[in-house]
């Protein structure tokens, strides 16, 4: 089946996770004319501020093997070796701050887009990467003609934004052969500033679409559908059916754990069928009674028929066995406001001769 039915079905906003999952794996909006841009930044900065000066100097250093060529003794290949040494050296003082500051701008250029970050599936070996069916089609495919069109447009802008800068100076280059040799590096380096400045303008309006662009394609490609969405979220939040079948068996454990609990019970406070609560209070442990086990309906009857067999007394109430149903958690004190009502029973329990059970 064709794609397109799966790309309009991605109508929904990519979720934070999605966005999260894409930039781990090193998907991330990039924009190639912004590393452009910072090199031909470097570059206008070097020529402007570095390299004139450093041309002016390597000429000077160099004069010698022009105005000297005998002060040099070449009698082995070491000798040949040592005068190159010399040469290159001098000619690295000039190309390497150059370099470097192009090497600065264009690392800069990558970490402003994007948080630098090691992502070992971009580096493992793939058999698709080598193929030569893959990269001809990465190259002659749709997207690779599209690419290809792009830089067409680019460097048509550029070479007219370049010619616009240098059209008014065909004097100055055509002069250029009439001018002393020491003034030609002057020229040059204001020929170069005039089409540099005009290139960083041009490709800075590129930049900015081309980012525009890199982040609204991005967004496109991480849309989901609907479906996709609803997966993510029950992944995230659990499938309902599993969480209900958890939370049925922690009530199971909790309720077997309180009905172990109602021997231990000295007296239960009953509506005749419907709530039960199992209290225990010792006068040698202090502090207020505590609610062992509470329950209603088929639980109050377990709750009843676990007191009979164990010989615990039973006391009916409705509005207190319901209130304290209702009020009191499980292994928690009564609060202040139940201390009359839990006496009375025990103060009635004793007058009948029917102590609440002593247990250890």
């Amino acid at each position: 089946m064709s794609e397109a039915p799966d790309k309009e079905s991605k109508t929904e906003e990519a979720t934070e996770k999605k966005v999260r999952d894409s930039l781990e794996k090193g998907q991330v909006p990039h924009s190639r004319e912004a590393t452009t841009l910072a090199s031909m930044l470097a570059i206008l900065i070097a020529v402007y501020f570095l390299l004139a000066d450093n041309v002016v100097k390597l000429r000077f250093s160099l004069e010698s093997f022009i105005d000297n060529p005998g002060g040099f003794v070449i009698n082995s290949g070491a000798d040949a070796s040592a005068i190159l040494y010399v040469a290159a050296f001098e000619a690295a003082k000039v190309v390497g701050p150059v370099v470097l500051v192009i090497m600065v701008a264009g690392i800069a250029a990558s970490f402003l887009q994007n948080q630098p970050q090691l992502v070992v599936d971009r580096i493992e070996p793939k058999f698709e990467r080598i193929s030569i069916k893959k990269g001809w089609s990465r190259i002659f495919g749709v997207q690779g003609q599209v690419e290809f069109l792009k830089s067409l447009f680019k460097l048509s802008i550029v070479a007219v934004a370049g010619y616009i800068a240098l059209g008014g100076s065909y004097r100055e280059i055509f002069n250029a052969l009439f001018m002393e040799p020491s003034a030609i590096p002057s020229l040059m380096q204001d020929l170069s500033i005039q089409f540099l400045f005009a290139v960083v303008v041009t490709t800075s309006v590129l930049v900015g679409a081309d980012l525009a662009w890199s982040h609204f394609s991005w967004r496109k490609e991480l849309m989901m559908t609907k479906q996709e969405v609803k997966d993510e979220h029950k992944q995230a939040e659990g499938d309902p059916l599993i969480k209900m079948r958890l939370r049925s068996l922690q009530r199971d454990r909790s309720r077997r754990r309180m009905m172990a609990e109602v021997p231990r019970a000295t007296l239960i406070v009953a509506n005749p069928t419907h709530y039960s609560v199992a209290l225990r209070y010792v006068r040698e442990e202090g502090g207020a009674p505590i609610v062992l086990a509470k329950g209603k309906d088929l639980i109050a009857l377990k709750i009843r028929f676990i007191a009979e067999q164990n010989g615990i007394p039973i006391y009916e109430d409705r509005a207190l066995a319901r209130s304290l149903y209702a009020s009191v958690e499980v292994d928690k004190m009564i609060p202040p406001e139940f201390y009359k009502a839990v006496a009375g029973v025990i103060l009635f329990l004793q007058q009948r001769g029917q102590q609440p059970r002593r247990t250890m």
